[in-house]
């Protein structure tokens, strides 16, 4: 087994990683540097994460054996002449090699690669490649000039910060400039600015997470906010609908000044391959490749000018798909949610849902979750295991504040992680070690990279589910994993005291301290700053309990769900009446579906003929034989007489079904369709007499 875990777990990590950006990223629409650079650098920091509890066990047992071939009795000699029965020194626990061990000089290689490819990617590759994604160059020479101009400041910043550490050692009489110590200062500079994050994000998702599945059991507390989620993003999606539009019209005028011989028409098509399908079709038809240009009497846009549209093109297209998809998955929480209430008072204890899922289910799952199966666990199973998870995390949350208030401490040991990790180490439990090193850093990760998932800063980075998250933000949490992995294992290691700086022992370290260096280059770096500032997650916790930075945004006037405030419930009333308005159009939906599936089973027959002869005439007989169905639909259905009038019109015709998704909340979707402007075609015309929807929505029904 020697080294068949570090592989296993080289292999598990990576399809982990690539799960996770498969389910933020789109590995079809977005580049695939940026697919690459962003997997490889989550894939580091998560490999750093599953491995170094294999190197604390490793550690371990070469301390063993390092104390036993130390504490071995010389060979026997004979001073006086008589020979002494040779003994053998036993210990109480034999140091015996675990099944994970790592051969000596493989983690060293390993953690030298690993480290430095994730700092190369952090510091240098991925902030060019965030610049490089979201410019609006049009060819790549342009790209990288408009990239290395934007990283300029970035780049000086920290090489001042580097440059002040260097000048430090420099002054000190004490300390002898090497390239050891040289390549110290940069970590110690890396680690640093990566610690001062670490805590802010720490102190958030300790106290965050256990208190999201304690809410998590409350089906009121979710579907009020769910309510005021759904007030929030109509708000966010009609802003992001305005401001698509506003952009369209600037590249409709820009298409028709710009003609087919003028020399930047190139950028003007790469424009409108960016445009949404609609877009594209409407500015083609109105395009007229037969006039030519004159430089005299008409004022064209600069080439600065069409970079700048271009980048507002991709982020605003960007921004209004997401909104439209987050804006179907809400609504289908907000029904399930209240699917569950309805549920709960169910005598019958089978779980009945308003709407089916579209996608057909697995038959294994239709089998083992059943309605009765899932009404047991929705209902009554489902908010007690949240509760029993949320304390057990609250718990997790105690020790790791107390620990970190209490690790510098070695005589007594006051770090809980540290006790267990001793305690272990006393009966050489390697199973028992590796297991209490990956729950203790993986939950230290789980509240650090949660909070990067959760973050939002004005929309200009957000990590959105279902493939909705852009370029730029991708790679911008792809250098923060890169940032704050390295400094999350060395405090981790400092809470275990493996680390001998903390623990000041002389003893063998593990080989990821080895590769940090000795901290001791910048004695007030590692006898303070990592000492103390660790302590100020305390600070934070109590902030983040009493939400203090929502109470904060929310006097600012960013909009934050408070129970007790009067614009709090505004916003759920709002929401709430939003819901109900999207249930009645999905109800009117399926209701014309199953009119039409009905129709269709009973007269499908008479489908071909009326097909054939529909541009001719319309025959009597048939007409009446279609008053009659449309009777029978009328007294199960109740309908206006105007609308009884269209659905037999429509039904003679064989027209596509009506489009219930319509963005104006009126009862009647023709009508809604009339009010639409030139950009929002509300029919398209298609050979064979048929008009098809052109509703927004169309265009995300693959998503």
């Amino acid at each position: 087994m020697s080294g068949a875990a570090l592989g296993l777990e080289i292999v598990f990590v990576f399809f982990l990683a690539l799960f996770l950006l498969h389910r933020y990223g789109d590995f079809k629409k977005q580049h695939r540097l940026v697919i690459v650079g962003t997997l490889l650098a989550w894939y580091l920091c998560f490999l750093i994460v599953f491995i170094l509890p294999l190197d604390v066990s490793t550690t371990i047992y070469n301390r063993c054996k390092h104390a036993a071939a130390n504490s071995s009795p010389p060979e026997n000699s004979n001073i006086t002449g008589l020979s002494a029965p040779a003994t053998p020194v036993t210990s109480p626990h034999p140091c015996f090699k675990p099944w994970s061990y790592i051969p000596d000089g493989i983690m060293p290689i390993f953690w030298r690669v690993v480290y430095w490819t994730s700092q190369f990617l952090t510091w240098i590759l991925l902030p060019f490649m965030q610049s490089y994604a979201r410019s609006g160059g049009f060819s790549i020479t342009g790209k990288i000039k408009t990239a290395l101009i934007e990283n300029a400041i970035y780049y000086g910043t920290y090489l001042l910060i580097f440059g002040a550490f260097l000048i430090y050692v420099a002054v000190n009489p004490h300390l002898h400039l090497e390239w050891n110590q040289l390549q110290t200062i940069g970590i110690a500079a890396a680690n640093t600015w990566g610690l001062f994050l670490l805590v802010l994000l720490l102190g958030y998702g300790l106290v965050e997470i256990p208190r999201s599945y304690w809410n998590g059991a409350k089906r009121g507390y979710l579907l009020m906010k769910t309510y005021f989620k759904a007030a929030k993003l109509m708000t966010e999606k009609a802003d992001a609908e305005e401001t698509l539009e506003d952009i369209m019209e600037e590249v409709r005028k820009v298409n028709e000044s710009i003609k087919y011989n003028h020399p930047l028409r190139k950028c003007v098509d790469t424009i409108l391959k960016k445009c949404p399908t609609e877009y594209q079709e409407k500015m083609g038809r109105n395009m007229d490749d037969y006039e030519d240009f004159d430089e005299k009497r008409n004022t064209y846009p600069s080439e600065k000018s069409l970079v700048k549209l271009h980048k507002q093109v991709i982020y605003s297209v960007q921004r209004h798909r997401r909104t439209q998809v987050q804006w179907q998955i809400l609504l289908e929480q907000a029904f399930y949610l209240e699917d569950v209430a309805k549920n709960e008072t169910s005598a019958t204890h089978q779980f009945v849902h308003t709407f089916q899922s579209p996608e057909p289910e697995n038959r294994f799952i239709q089998y083992f979750y059943n309605p009765t199966v899932e009404w047991y666990w929705e209902c009554l199973l489902r908010p007690w295991f949240y509760r029993i998870l949320a304390v057990v995390l609250s718990i997790f949350s105690v020790i790791v504040v107390w620990s970190e208030c209490t690790f510098f401490s070695t005589t007594p040991v006051l770090s809980l992680f540290a006790v267990f990790i001793q305690l272990a180490e006393k009966t050489y439990n390697y199973i028992y070690i590796e297991i209490a090193c990956f729950l203790s850093i993986f939950f230290l990760s789980i509240c650090v990279y949660s909070t990067v998932f959760r973050i939002r800063v004005f929309n200009y980075y957000y990590l959105a589910s279902h493939h909705q998250t852009d370029a730029y933000s991708l790679l911008f949490s792809g250098m923060l994993f890169c940032r704050l992995t390295p400094p999350l294992c060395l405090n981790f290691l400092g809470l275990t005291h493996m680390d001998s700086s903390i623990s000041h022992q002389n003893t063998q370290p593990t080989a990821y301290t080895s590769i940090m260096g000795s901290m001791k280059v910048l004695s007030f770096i590692a006898d303070g700053f990592y000492i103390y500032y660790p302590m100020l997650v305390v600070i934070l916790c109590i902030a983040t309990y009493f939400s203090l930075g929502t109470r904060c945004l929310n006097l600012l006037g960013f909009q934050q769900f408070m129970g007790d405030n009067d614009m709090t419930s505004d916003l759920v009333d709002e929401g709430k009446e939003l819901i109900r308005r999207e249930k009645r159009k999905r109800q009117r939906q399926e209701e014309g579906e199953n009119r039409r599936r009905e129709w269709k089973e009973r007269y499908g027959h008479n489908r071909e003929d009326s097909t054939r002869n529909r541009n001719v005439h319309i025959d009597p007989k048939e007409s009446d034989f279609s008053d009659i169905n449309t009777n029978r639909s009328a007294s199960k259905y109740t309908r206006a007489n105007n609308r009884t009038e269209r659905d037999r019109i429509e039904l003679l015709q064989d027209a596509e079904p009506l489009d219930f998704n319509a963005e104006a909340f009126t009862d009647d979707p023709l009508e809604s369709e009339s009010g639409r402007s030139f950009l929002y075609p509300p029919f398209r015309y298609q050979p064979g007499g048929r008009y098809l929807s052109m509703s927004r929505s169309r265009i995300f029904d693959d998503v």
